[in-house]
C-alpha cells in the first residue's frame, strides 16, 4: 500500500489501482484528481475533517464511491448517502479491510458538546484515531498518524499515546493550526516518543508519499 499525505488531517492511501480518502476537509488544498476512489472514511462532523466541496469533487469522479463516518457525520452531511458507522464495526471495500474504533471525540472544552468520532485501521496495517487518543486493540500497527497539534490536545498526550501504540512507524497529522516553529517543536518530541519503543519516525509534508 502507499500512503500520500495531504495538509492537516487529509491522506490517501492507494492499494491496487483502488484509493481510500480519509478525512478530506477545508483545511486541505482542494483535491483535483479524486480518480480510482472506492472510499471516504469521515471520522467526524468538524469541518478541518470534511467538506462538502472536497467531499462532492471525490463523489462526482466517483459515483459508486462508499462513504463512512459516524452518526454526527450522517446528519451533517445529510446530502451524502454516508453509510453510518461505529466503534467495533468492519467492512470491506475493494482491497481495504476498514476496522472502527473509539467512538468520541477528544475533550475541547466543558461547555462544548463532545461529539462522535471513529478511528480506522485499515488492512491491520494502518491507524488513525481521528480527533482522540484511543487506542487500537488487536493489532499490530505498522503506521500510525499522530495527531501534532489541536484545541482538544497537548503535546505530551499525544507522545504518551504514541508510547502507548507503539508503532514501527508513525508521522504527524492534524497540523496546520502550529505555526511553522511549533511544527517544528511537534515533529522533534513525537519523533522522541516513537523512538521509545524501537519505531521509526518519517517526516512526511503535504503530497510525500509512505509505502507499507
Amino acid at each position: 500500500m502507499r500512503l500520500t499525505k495531504l495538509e492537516h488531517a487529509a491522506l490517501v492511501i492507494e492499494d491496487s489501482g483502488d484509493r481510500l480518502f480519509i478525512d478530506p476537509g477545508n483545511y486541505t488544498t482542494p483535491i483535483t484528481d479524486a480518480t480510482g476512489a472506492v472510499a471516504v472514511v469521515i471520522t467526524h462532523e468538524h469541518a478541518d475533517h470534511w467538506s462538502p466541496e472536497q467531499l462532492r469533487r471525490i463523489v462526482d469522479a466517483n459515483p459508486d464511491v462508499r462513504l463512512f463516518g459516524p452518526a454526527g457525520v450522517a446528519t451533517a452531511a445529510s446530502e451524502f448517502p454516508i453509510e453510518t458507522v461505529a466503534a467495533g464495526d468492519e467492512v470491506e471495500v475493494g482491497p481495504f479491510r476498514l476496522r472502527f474504533f473509539g467512538g468520541r471525540h477528544a475533550e475541547i472544552h466543558s461547555s462544548i458538546p463532545i461529539i462522535d468520532n471513529v478511528g480506522v485501521i485499515v488492512n491491520e496495517a494502518f491507524a488513525y484515531a481521528g480527533d482522540s487518543f484511543v487506542v487500537p486493540e488487536g493489532v499490530a500497527v505498522d503506521v500510525l498518524a499522530a495527531p501534532a497539534g489541536a484545541p482538544w490536545m497537548k503535546i505530551s498526550e499525544s507522545m504518551e499515546y504514541v508510547r502507548a501504540v507503539a508503532p514501527k512507524r508513525a508521522f504527524a497529522t492534524h497540523e496546520m493550526v502550529l505555526s511553522q516553529f511549533g511544527k517544528e517543536l511537534s515533529h522533534a518530541r513525537l519523533a522522541w516518543a516513537v523512538e521509545q519503543s524501537g519505531g521509526e519516525y518519517v517526516r512526511l509534508e503535504p503530497g510525500d508519499t509512505l509505502d507499507f
